[in-house]
């Protein structure tokens, strides 16, 4: 096993509360309304999906979109005045095929010029004789598709998470 560990930013133009509601809190909800063709579907798996620490909500990916079905994402943290939350993946992606666990702690603060900056710190422990190579980069890449993505639909619906 390896436990492996980084960090990645994304500059954004949107501000940061708004940000941080639509792709932290609800994007069970939004993902398949601005990204369908990725993220068919949605379901809270348990806590109803109130945003409590503990609670698991399922994202189900539409076929050949990524090498798996479907992740199983819990809360572990929320901080809604310091917009930061902490959540892992508990099932599916590559949980039990190449990852013991993934867990990702995202940050959402006010930049300077305007908009903000989302750090995100991940680590991840693989599985005993697995490599998880490559999948640094390709989560960076989905992070950032999905940030970019909630930020056209909050500057297309400035009054959308206000």
């Amino acid at each position: 096993m390896t436990t492996v560990t980084w960090s990645h930013e994304i500059e954004s133009s949107a501000d940061p509360a708004p940000l941080f509601k639509a792709s932290m809190l609800d994007w069970h909800n939004l993902a398949p309304k601005i990204w369908p063709d990725i993220v068919v579907s949605s379901t809270a798996v348990s806590g109803g999906g109130n945003h409590s620490i503990g609670s698991v909500r399922q994202l189900n990916f539409a076929p050949g979109v990524r090498p798996f079905a479907f992740v199983k994402e819990r809360l572990d943290f929320i901080d809604m005045e310091k917009l930061e939350c902490k959540s892992s993946l508990v099932e599916g992606g590559l949980i039990g095929v190449k990852l013991e666990s993934i867990s990702f702690h995202y940050k959402f603060e006010a930049a300077s010029n305007g908009g903000c900056i989302v750090k995100l710190t991940v680590t991840l422990k693989t599985l005993a004789g697995a490599v998880a190579e490559g999948e640094t980069e390709s989560t960076k890449e989905g992070v950032t598709k999905r940030i970019k993505a909630v930020e056209a639909y909050l500057l297309a619906n400035p009054t959308a998470y206000a």
